[in-house]
Order: structure tokens, then sequence, then C-alpha cells
């Protein structure tokens, strides 16, 4: 499956209009407020995705709608969920929140999807930013702490050579997949249907590391039971300042973040639109949210639906290649 520059360029000018609807007040808003609003999230309860949703859901009522309520719709990578809002009433009642990975990286990893991330939906708003980690568990022994050592251990250990990650495709599968190919091990993947089951199975010394958010690590940091070896942002991470990042260690240019947006079926009215992006970001940019998204490791970010579409289109663009040079496909 393609996405096709043109496809950006009908999407960019169709956000480009919500300019002309200026951005409705409070009391307009709760004035125009939908019965209900059902938010759609493609992986497990108590993963970083669905802290988003629900704490995002949680200030879209009453003002956007009446009733706010987090649905999670798991497996296929985050597919099911993304295909459970393709084809729904485009009226505003429903939203997804998906990360980058689903929309931007799965078009270049399966021949076909069964949707077309830019043909059948419309952006709303990022929702938040953050970082991955790679973290090991009891399987791997104390004295590994960074990953040079972990690599040597994986050599030598090349049965429990392996990782998990939220969804097969997504970015953290890939980072890591990257950093044993620079690593020159074998580095077997094991998906997941979100983070968390697969935290579970660390914790479990069922396998040895996971590539992951790192706030979905943070709560076993204090146990001692999780230790992250690196962090993939340009700088260290301010919720993990003693953990050094992968260009820290010597991979230049291994850099990654990605984002959490907010998404609505195609041919959404502008004006609906207009007010559920207006309703998402006083949401996202106020205080409680913003501390509410740093107690899970998340940076709070809201954008306009125009500047979230751009964001896509460059990941999109930012991953072609490096999916190539991985060799993964999702159809093999």
């Amino acid at each position: 499956m393609s996405i096709n520059r043109r496809q950006f360029v009908q999407s960019a000018s169709a956000i480009a209009t919500l300019a002309s609807l200026g951005i409705s007040t409070r009391a307009s808003a709760q004035a125009q407020a939908i019965e209900s609003l059902k938010v759609i999230v493609g992986f497990a309860a108590g993963g970083t995705a669905d802290a988003t949703a629900r704490r995002l859901a949680s200030r879209l009522s009453p003002g956007y709608a009446k009733t706010a309520v987090v649905e999670n719709r798991t497996g296929a990578g985050g597919q099911i969920a993304v295909q459970a809002v393709k084809g729904q009433p485009a009226d505003g009642s429903m939203m997804f929140i998906t990360p980058m990975s689903i929309l931007a990286i799965y078009p270049h990893t399966y021949k076909k999807l069964p949707y077309d991330p830019v043909a059948d939906f419309q952006p709303i708003s990022m929702a938040c930013v953050f970082e991955y980690g790679l973290a090991v568990g009891p399987a791997v022994p104390a004295t590994v702490t960074n990953i040079e050592q972990f690599a040597a251990w994986c050599k030598a250990n090349p049965d429990k050579a392996n990782y998990g990650s939220p969804a097969a495709g997504s970015q953290p599968h890939f980072v890591a997949a990257l950093f044993g190919r620079a690593s020159g091990i074998d580095f077997k993947h094991i998906p997941y249907r979100g983070t968390q089951p697969a935290v579970v199975d660390l914790l479990g010394g069922n396998i040895s590391s996971v590539s992951g958010p790192i706030g979905d690590f943070l709560q076993h940091l204090p146990t001692g039971r999780i230790r992250i070896l690196a962090t993939s942002g340009a700088t260290r991470s301010r919720f993990t300042p003693t953990v050094p990042t992968y260009t820290e260690q010597g991979m230049k240019d291994f850099v990654f973040s990605e984002w959490f947006g907010a998404f609505v079926v195609a041919k959404t009215p502008m004006d609906i639109v207009g007010r559920l992006s207006a309703a998402c970001r006083e949401a996202i940019n106020s205080k409680d949210y913003v501390d509410a998204m740093s107690t899970f490791g998340l940076e709070a970010r809201a954008t306009s639906p125009e500047q979230l579409a751009a964001a896509l289109k460059s990941d999109t663009e930012r991953w072609a290649p490096l999916v190539k040079q991985i060799g993964f496909t999702a159809d093999a």
C-alpha cells in the first residue's frame, strides 16, 4: 500500500479550511455538545496508549460530549482499533487514539492494509510525544548495565537473545531490530498486544528484554526488577536522567521518538472537526492533563489538525528507507 503526495495535499487542503471556522468559545462548545463520544484505543488497558486515551476522554466531557467512554480493541498490532473507526458515521461520535507507527510505518510493511491512513481518516490533534527504552529483566544478569554488555551477553546466550514489543511492525519493534543489526546479534522479536503484556513476561523472566515507551517501565524501576539500558531520544529523558541514550553509547544518529494522535473518520464535517480539535487542544494544554501525562513518562503536546497531518507525512517518508533496510514485511 502507498500513500501518494496528492492524498496528502488533498488532506492538507481540507484541514486548511478550519482556519476560516474560528475556535468556539467554551459556552458555545457546551451548547453544541453531542450525546456521547467513544474513544477507541488499539492496545491493552494499563499501557501508555490506554492512559492517554482515558485522560483525554475524561476532559472532553461535558464540553464536547455529554459522556465520553474509552473502548480497548486490541489485536493485529493496533489495526483492529483503526478498522473499528473506518466506515463509522462521520458525525464526530467516535475518535481513535493511535501511535504514529500504525499510520506511518504499517504502509511500508503491509502490501495491503484494510485502511488508508490519509484517505480514510481526519487528523484532530497530537496528544503527546514520547521516547523508547530498551529494558531488561530478571533473565539478564545484574552485571549487564549498558547496551554493549547486553549485546555481548546476547552473543554468549543466543537462545535468550530476544525482545518483546507492543506489536509487530511498530516503531519499538524496529528500534530494537535496528539495535540488533548494528550490534551484530540475532535478536529474536516476540510481538505482544501492547507493552504491558510484554512487561509481565519480562518480570517473570520469560523474555530477556522489551523495547517500549519509557513510561511503561517507570513503575517497575524502583524495585530493581527492570533496568532500562538505553533510551532513544536525542538527549536523556527527564524521566530517566541516569540512563544514557543510544547515541551516548556509540550508536550515531540513533534517535527515535513517537507521538500518539487523535483521529476521526474522513468526511467528518469541518465544523465538528474544528470543535473537537479545539476541545482536545484545550484539554491537552491543561495543567492537570500535562501532570497526568508526566506520571506515565509522556510529554503532553497539542497540535492543529494541519500540524498533525504534516507530522504524519514526515514520519511516513522517514520510515520508508528504514523499513527497507530492516527487511521486515508483515506479509511474510
